[in-house]
């Protein structure tokens, strides 16, 4: 793979060992970060950091999440291989390429445009192959496809959002930090059309979720 080397590698075992101390135990998870190259999905300038537990800027006023904070939500998904996700901001690619080499059928909204182009060429020149990648306001989820057996929200959203509930299988989970400076992590199963079961999983700092101005 262009740009990986051994010592990429050797960083990224040093990872998984990190994120396995902090609690992250589901072994398709710590594989999946093992073997993504997240220097990659980040600015020339931070790549030598990559492999530190912790979030960089990606432009856009945007981040690619800490890697203790990506692993943490993936592996509250309880993920199935073959399992249709939907997430909420694609951000710089690389939570999207968990999903994908977790074997899910991943549709991904990023409403930041120039995000959303780069996405567009790293994602399948590294190997990863979203169902689809959409441009759009994340609050709104993407209807055509619902519903989703998981949905995944990787920015600080104000409120607990209707229309993503809404999109969300009966029996489904979705991951959600709720907040406006520090966010809580929701964990959502919706028990049926009108009920939900929501339990909280402690404090994280996202970027805000934002809506379109139209």
């Amino acid at each position: 793979m262009t740009g990986e080397s051994t010592k990429h590698m050797g960083q990224r075992i040093k990872l998984v060992g990190i994120l396995k101390d902090k609690g992250i135990l589901d072994i398709n998870v710590l594989d999946a970060i093992s073997n993504i190259p997240r220097h990659l999905f980040m600015d020339s300038a931070f790549q030598n950091h990559a492999y530190q537990d912790k979030a960089f800027p990606i432009g856009e006023n945007q981040t690619i999440s800490q890697p203790y904070t990506v692993a943490f939500q993936t592996q509250e998904l309880k993920l199935k291989k073959g399992m249709k996700i939907l997430e909420i901001g694609t951000g710089s690619g690389y939570q999207t390429a968990v999903l994908c080499q977790m074997g899910a059928n991943v549709f991904t909204i990023e409403r930041q445009y120039k995000l959303y182009r780069k996405c567009l060429k790293i994602l399948p020149k590294l190997g990863y192959n979203p169902k689809k990648i959409i441009f759009g306001d994340g609050y709104q989820g993407y209807l055509p496809q619902s519903p989703y057996d998981r949905i995944i929200v990787t920015a600080g959203s104000s409120e607990l959002p209707k229309k993503l509930l809404s999109q969300l299988k009966i029996g489904g989970l979705m991951v959600i930090p709720v907040g406006l400076n520090i966010q809580k992590m929701f964990v959502i199963k919706r028990k049926s059309e009108n009920e939900f079961d929501k339990i909280t999983k402690g404090n994280f700092r996202f970027v805000p979720m934002l809506k379109n101005k139209n």
